[in-house]
């Protein structure tokens, strides 16, 4: 296989699996592709023709939306491989198709089905990969998506993130509305209503918890509440504003702002609530939008100390705070990267917010986007996209950017304004 750049990555939001039949409630459109795209045919699994669904269209669909992959026709092939044995190499040169993914589906006798895949080198005419899953129907969706991960990290050496999750908020007329989402825009779950607005959901690391803000007690106070159980709690809830909840790596803490001593300041708090907030920023000025890096030892903060909004950095025990964006009179949101070396953020240039990105050590920022609202950038958990809102014809929709800014994506709801992502973690 010719070498690939490791540019960009694929964007894969995977919740759970959505049941056969349930439209997507997000639409996806992609615009433009990798600067080297892998030619890849994928052959319809043996025996899937029966089933409710089929594993072969989702897996092309999640490889196809990364924008590092151009699908070859499988059509017209016979016999129509599922073991390497059968497989035509020089007939799938011929078509252009450098990798090759075969594979059969057998119904068991407890109801589930053994689904086995193999991963082909069409130029060297070896075996790059094979896994055998074991699947209830209701799971057929997850391990096409699972399916695609081993196949986008073979091909391309970066973790795949097709089985990861997000979450957003969907306003329909006066009601909002917090849901959680798998990537191709299946099983769109509410995990909470309200007729008051939420903003900033934020992923606990293991991926079972969201905390967010909701204005349901005339005040904005910070949940904390289980995908598991659907049970909340309310962290923060003291006198005056309680917002902008980031988690700490470990779990284990929430940096959030709150105005309990006066204006706006970054705390933490212990993440079940318990004990007695830790100031850990102190200035005159607004300090919001807290985001811990990777090793938890740092905070990235948006503060107006210095007369307009910039992104600040400073130890996350607290302590002397450092400006780090200089580039314009505005910039907000800070998220550091999953490796911890870059962030990204918004920035306004002129009547425009656009999604930029920043090299730590380099200072070296480069502009992503180019809509005239563009806000609450999320990393993907391997770093390659950067999910987004955007305002598209008056609506709010989600969006994603590769971090080269060569992949771009729109996620629409149909009958909604969409804002606020946040990118889940991996599934472990």
């Amino acid at each position: 296989m010719r070498p690939i750049k490791l540019l960009i990555a694929a964007l894969g939001l995977v919740l759970l699996l959505a049941p056969a039949g349930l439209r997507a409630a997000l639409t996806i459109e992609i615009i433009g592709a990798g600067a080297n795209q892998i030619p890849i045919a994928i052959v319809p699994f043996r025996a899937e023709e029966g089933l409710a669904q089929k594993i072969t269209p989702v897996i092309a669909a999640d490889l196809a939306r990364s924008g590092l992959f151009r699908m070859i026709d499988s059509g017209g092939v016979t016999p129509v491989p599922s073991e390497p044995g059968e497989v035509n190499f020089p007939a799938w040169s011929a078509r252009g198709s450098e990798a090759l993914v075969i594979g059969s589906i057998t119904a068991q006798p407890d109801g589930r089905y053994e689904i086995r895949f193999r991963l082909m080198d069409v130029v060297k005419q070896t075996q790059l990969a094979g896994f055998a899953y074991t699947a209830s129907a209701a799971q057929l969706r997850l391990t096409a998506h699972k399916i695609a991960d081993v196949i986008y990290e073979k091909l391309t050496g970066d973790v795949g993130v097709f089985a990861t999750r997000i979450t957003y908020i969907v306003k329909r007329g006066s009601r909002y509305e917090l849901q959680v989402a798998d990537a191709d825009g299946y099983n769109a779950q509410t995990v909470l209503n309200s007729n008051e607005p939420i903003i900033s959901p934020s992923w606990s690391p293991d991926g079972t918890r969201l905390a967010y803000v909701s204005f349901e007690a005339n005040k904005p106070v910070v949940y904390v509440q289980s995908l598991v159980t659907g049970g909340r709690q309310a962290v923060a809830n003291f006198r005056g504003s309680n917002s902008a909840p980031a988690w700490s790596p470990d779990g284990r803490r929430l940096a959030v702002v709150l105005t309990r001593d006066g204006n706006s300041q970054v705390y933490l708090i212990s993440a079940d609530g318990g004990g007695t907030p830790t100031r850990v920023s102190n200035s005159s000025a607004i300090d919001t939008e807290p985001n811990f890096s990777p090793d938890g030892q740092l905070l990235l903060f948006t503060s107006d100390r210095g007369g307009s909004p910039q992104v600040y950095g400073m130890p996350a025990s607290g302590g002397a705070a450092r400006r780090l964006t200089f580039e314009g009179s505005y910039n907000v949101s800070p998220r550091f990267s999953p490796d911890g070396k870059s962030f990204a953020f918004v920035q306004r240039s002129g009547s425009r917010f656009n999604i930029a990105v920043q090299d730590l050590s380099t200072r070296q920022v480069q502009v992503l986007t180019d809509g005239s609202i563009d806000e609450s950038p999320s990393f993907a958990p391997n770093g390659r996209m950067i999910l987004y809102a955007s305002t598209v014809g008056g609506r709010g929709i989600l969006a994603a950017v590769s971090s080269d800014g060569r992949v771009r994506q729109r996620l629409t709801e149909t009958a909604g304004d969409v804002r606020e992502p946040a990118w889940g973690p991996l599934v472990k």
